[in-house]
């Protein structure tokens, strides 16, 4: 059977991030753009203001000139800025333009104000900007004091450009914020990764430096001996036969607790995946505490469980929303620990469905899970709705040897999910 096709979809939101494809760029444009509305005015007066041939074509041109400077400079510098040149040139500019065709068209095209003190919050520096803005709004105040009075003015439009621009000022600097908040994070997990690997280096070579150098001086001594002990020489060959397996166990042993996933890890994975598939996620914060949690062996099942059934999530469900709990249960063979995953997703794909129907990745989980006294369930959402559950449970007591009941005649006690 033919793999399911699969395409790379970025998520939608892009907050402090840039955008990666042309859907991101469509919305991110769309939510810049919708805010032009407020420039229904300056239209209204190009299309109904009686101007002559010449003002209305100078002036849509203005206008125009002054929508592309606006779009430059909150679409590409809101986020970062690496060219202040272009920035002061762009902006003045745009100031430039809203002077003019405030004072050649009329008191309708005030507004144009509001646009560049958002542009003084959104792109330049705070210290620039706080006076920019006033600057910015005193202008403003100043031109419609021909038509309208200051008095008329300041309560209105006037108030509105200042909050407008300082409210900016705060929207730039949440946006930056959380650029560093996710460089950091990287910063975070990539020390982790490093540490990690000092760690496996020091544990490598405490388990095999010894030994090594153990089997190093064994060989040379057997290789003294061979000719006139050989006797001896095949005690040492023994001895290094000895050391070598008990090297390769240790060494077994040591991978296996590195490849052997956490539930705590495996939660903070589904976040990270789910999240970055534009999937609302419902996620616990923290894995059960060590009273309620099972053994190692047991939460390693149930971390493949949910590694397994998040992929299935992001690869194939077409979901808007995932929610993964955590339950202890109280069942006739004793306490369990149930870990569901459900989405809203299209279903199981043909021939992936429940019962016999499940694919190696579920039929390898149920596996994994019924060797250490668990079991697996898969099939269509609860409640009739669309979309598509994964219940792993494991046993909580001691020997595990008993198969647990199922959670529909079980009594819950939710350890807590959070969103």
């Amino acid at each position: 059977m033919n793999a399911p096709r699969t395409t790379e979809r970025h998520p939608l939101h892009t907050f402090g991030q840039p955008v990666l494809d042309r859907r991101q760029t469509r919305v991110k444009a769309a939510w810049i753009g919708i805010w032009l509305i407020f420039l229904a005015s300056p239209v209204r007066d190009l299309v109904e203001g009686g101007h002559g041939t010449a003002a209305t074509v100078l002036g849509a041109l203005g206008l125009t000139a002054f929508v592309g400077c606006y779009l430059a400079l909150v679409f590409r510098y809101t986020t970062r800025v690496h060219e202040w040149r272009v920035v002061y040139v762009t902006f003045t500019v745009l100031l430039v333009l809203a002077v003019a065709l405030a004072l050649g068209m009329g008191s309708a095209w005030l507004g144009l104000f509001v646009y560049a003190a958002v542009s003084a919050g959104a792109v330049l520096p705070m210290r620039r900007a706080v006076w920019a803005i006033p600057a910015v709004t005193v202008t403003m105040m100043a031109i419609g004091m021909r038509d309208t009075g200051a008095a008329d003015l300041f309560p209105g439009l006037g108030v509105t450009t200042l909050l407008v621009g300082f409210a900016m000022t705060g929207v730039r600097q949440l946006i930056r914020t959380t650029v560093e908040l996710r460089q950091a994070r990287a910063t975070v997990a990539q020390l982790a990764a490093n540490e990690e690997r000092l760690r496996l280096a020091r544990d490598l070579h405490d388990l095999l430096g010894h030994s090594l150098s153990l089997i190093t001086l064994k060989s040379e001594l057997a290789g003294r001996m061979l000719p006139a002990h050989p006797d001896r020489a095949a005690r040492q060959v023994a001895d290094i036969e000895q050391v070598s397996r008990q090297a390769l166990v240790d060494v077994r042993e040591a991978v296996t607790g590195y490849r052997r996933p956490t539930l705590a890890g495996q939660l903070a994975g589904a976040r990270t995946a789910l999240a970055a598939a534009g999937v609302a996620a419902d996620v616990p914060l923290e894995a059960p505490e060590a009273g309620a949690a099972p053994d190692e062996e047991r939460e390693a099942a149930l971390a493949w469980a949910l590694r397994e059934a998040v992929t299935n999530v992001v690869r194939h469900s077409g979901a808007r929303h995932c929610a993964v709990t955590l339950t202890r249960r109280q069942t006739l063979a004793g306490p369990v620990l149930e870990l569901a995953v459900e989405d809203d997703g299209v279903g199981p794909a043909p021939g992936a469905g429940h019962g016999n129907g499940h694919g190696n990745g579920l039929t390898g989980l149920t596996e994994r899970l019924e060797a250490v006294g668990g079991t697996l369930d898969a099939g269509p959402g609860g409640g009739g709705r669309k979309g598509f559950r994964v219940a792993a449970r494991v046993p909580l007591g001691p020997d595990g040897g008993g198969q647990p009941e199922p959670a529909a005649a079980a009594s819950p006690g939710v350890l807590g999910s959070s969103a």
